[in-house]
C-alpha cells in the first residue's frame, strides 16, 4: 500500500493523498505545483528579497528569534504532524525537529552579523603598499530549497535561517512523502510577522522540484538521494548557478581494540536505529577486530533485543516513514542472507503491527559482496563484520562509493583523531554517533558520490552569498604603464629576476 498515493490529474494538476505509516489512514491532499505555479513564487519572492536584503543582521535576527518563541510556544503543532507524516518517535520527533530547529535558528540568529561581517584587509606582496581589500558578502537573490522527508523541519530550519540571515528570500520544495510539516513551518513563520512572500512553500513532487531548478532561482540547496542529486547539479550547471548538494552515505564504524565495548555497543545501536535509521549519516556498517568481535556482537545483541515497537507512541524505534523505504530494507536484507550473512536479531518487517514496522535487526558475517554493504540502506540495521585489526577496518571504511561521515571508537583520544584523518569521509566523529551536522559551527557536507559543498558554520552561511571584493588603490599617482617601450619590458625583467631568483627576498616581500 502506498503512502503518497496519486488521486487524480485534470488539466496537468496532479492530486496525491497521504497516509499514516503507523495506521496506514489518510491524513491529507495536497496538489502538486505546476511550472507556472513555481516561476510565480520566485518571482514574487525575488520582489520580496530586495527589500529584506536592506534590513540589517539584528533586524533580520529579530523575525528569527520571533520565530524561535513560536517554535516553543506552538511545538505541539510540529510534533503531531511530524509524527502523523512519518511514523517516528515522539522522542525523536521533539529532539529533532523541535530543539533542533530552534538551535540552529538560534545560533544564526546570534552569529550572522560576526559570520558576514565585511572584512577588510591589505593586499600582499608589494601590492601591500598601494592596494586595500574590502570583502561584501552579498547575499545571492533567491534560493530554491528541496528537501527530504527524513527530518522535515529540521532539514529545512537549518538552510532557512542561514539563507535568510544572509539575506535571501526561500522558495521551498518538500518532499511528496512529508508535505504537511513544511505548511506548518510556513505557518509558524507567518505568526512570527516574516514579510509576505520571503518565505514560500510549493508542495509537489518531482516534477516540481525540476521546474523549481529552472525558474531563475538564484542557488539550490538540495538534500535527498544521489540520483537525485545527480538530476539536480547537473541542471544547475546548465544554469551556471551555485548548488550545494548534501546526499547519502554509508557510514562506517571502527571499533578499535582498546575500545569500551559497552559504549561502544551502545553506539552501534543508536548509530544505526535512531530515527529509524532514516538520517542520512547513520551507522550502516561496523567494523570490529576479531580479538572483541565475539563479546562486543553479544553486547549489540543484548541492547537490541530491549528496543520496542508499538503503535502507540511508546517505542524506542518508530515506523519506516515510505514504504518505498521498506521495499530497500527487506531487499537488502534478502541479498545479504542469501550470501551467506546471519541475522540474530530481527530480520525483517513487524508482523505484529499493522503498519510500516521494520524489526531492529542484527546481522552478523556480513561483506562488501552484499547489497547491504555497498548500497545505502536507511533503516535500523546493524550490520556488523569481523575484520583483522585496525588496519583492515580503515580499509574497508574507505571501500565504498559514498563518503559522508563515520565514526571511531577507542579510548586512546589521540589515535582516535589520527584514524578519522585518515577515513575518506567528510567528516568524522570519535565516542560517538556521527553528530557533525549538530554542531552549528562545524561544516557538514560529503565527498565522493555524498555531496557537493558544506552547510553550516561560517563556511554554510557564506554559501548563500556571493564573496564581492573591493579593491582600493591608495597610491597618490596614476598606475598606468602607458605607452610601452622595449625598455620598460627589459627593466621589468630585470626587476623579475632581482626579486623572484632571490630566495631570501621574495620570501619577504610575497
Amino acid at each position: 500500500m502506498a503512502l503518497v498515493e496519486q488521486i487524480g490529474e485534470e488539466g496537468g494538476v496532479r492530486r496525491y493523498r497521504l497516509k499514516n505509516p503507523v495506521t496506514l489512514e489518510p491524513i491529507g491532499e495536497f496538489v502538486a505545483a505546476g511550472s507556472d505555479d513555481v516561476r510565480s513564487a520566485v518571482e514574487r519572492a525575488r520582489k520580496a528579497q530586495k527589500e529584506w536584503a536592506k534590513l540589517s543582521f539584528d533586524q533580520r535576527a529579530e523575525y528569527l528569534w520571533r520565530l524561535v518563541d513560536v517554535i516553543v510556544e506552538r511545538q505541539d503543532e510540529i510534533i503531531d504532524c511530524v509524527i502523523a507524516e512519518t511514523g517516528k518517535t515522539r522522542n525523536e520527533a521533539v529532539s529533532m525537529e523541535v530543539m533542533a530547529p530552534c538551535l540552529q535558528i538560534s545560533h544564526y540568529a546570534k552569529r550572522a552579523r560576526k559570520y558576514l561581517a565585511t572584512q577588510k584587509r591589505p593586499a600582499s606582496g608589494m601590492l601591500r603598499f598601494s592596494k586595500k581589500i574590502t570583502l561584501v558578502y552579498k547575499p545571492l537573490g533567491v534560493v530554491g530549497l528541496i528537501t527530504p522527508w527524513n527530518g522535515p523541519v529540521v532539514l529545512t530550519a537549518n538552510p532557512l535561517a542561514q539563507a535568510l540571515m544572509a539575506g535571501n528570500a526561500v522558495v521551498h520544495k518538500p518532499s511528496e512523502v512529508t508535505p504537511l510539516s513544511a505548511l506548518v513551518l510556513k505557518d509558524l513563520t507567518e505568526a512570527a510577522g516574516f514579510p509576505e512572500d520571503l518565505y514560500q512553500v510549493i508542495q509537489g513532487d518531482g516534477e516540481t522540484g525540476a521546474a523549481l531548478v529552472s525558474a531563475g532561482v538564484d542557488k539550490v540547496s538540495f538534500t535527498g538521494s544521489v540520483a537525485t542529486g545527480r538530476k539536480v547539479g547537473e541542471a544547475c550547471g546548465r544554469r551556471l548557478i551555485p548548488v550545494t548538494l548534501e546526499l547519502g552515505g554509508k557510514d562506517a564504524m571502527i571499533v578499535c581494540a582498546d575500545a569500551d565495548l559497552d559504549r561502544a555497543a551502545d553506539g552501534a545501536v543508536r548509530g544505526s536505529c535512531f530515527n529509524t535509521g532514516h538520517y542520512c549519516c547513520g551507522t550502516e556498517r561496523v567494523y570490529v577486530p576479531e580479538e572483541i568481535y565475539g563479546p562486543f556482537v553479544e553486547k549489540v545483541v543484548d541492547q537490541m533485543k530491549t528496543l520496542k515497537q508499538s503503535d502507540t507512541g511508546d517505542c524506542d524505534v518508530g515506523a519506516v516513514f515510505w514504504d518505498k523505504q521498506m521495499d530497500i530494507l527487506c531487499d537488502h536484507l534478502a541479498d545479504a542472507t542469501a550470501k551467506g550473512a546471519k541475522v540474530l536479531v530481527g530480520g525483517g518487517r513487524n508482523a505484529s503491527l499493522p503498519g510500516y514496522f521494520f524489526e531492529p535487526t542484527v546481522v552478523t558475517d556480513v561483506n562488501h559482496d552484499m547489497e547491504l554493504m555497498k548500497s545505502e540502506t536507511f533503516g535500523p540495521i546493524v550490520a556488523i563484520q569481523k575484520v583483522k585489526d585496525e588496519e583492515e577496518a580503515i580499509r574497508l571504511a574507505n571501500d565504498s562509493e559514498y563518503g559522508l561521515s563515520g565514526n571511531v571508537w577507542t579510548t586512546d583520544l589521540e589515535k582516535g583523531v589520527a584514524i578519522g584523518e585518515r577515513v575518506e569521509t567528510g567528516s568524522v566523529s570519535v565516542n560517538d554517533i556521527s553528530v557533525t551536522y549538530g554542531i552549528a559551527e562545524a561544516p557538514f557536507g560529503g565527498v565522493k558520490s555524498s555531496g557537493v559543498g558544506q552547510v553550516n558554520g561560517e563556511t554554510g552561511i557564506r554559501g548563500y552569498c556571493h564573496t564581492h571584493p573591493i579593491i582600493v588603490d591608495t597610491s597618490k599617482k596614476a598606475q598606468g604603464g602607458y605607452p610601452y617601450t622595449i625598455e620598460g619590458a627589459n627593466g621589468m625583467q630585470k626587476f623579475v629576476k632581482r626579486l623572484f631568483g632571490n630566495r631570501f627576498l621574495r620570501k619577504l616581500v610575497v
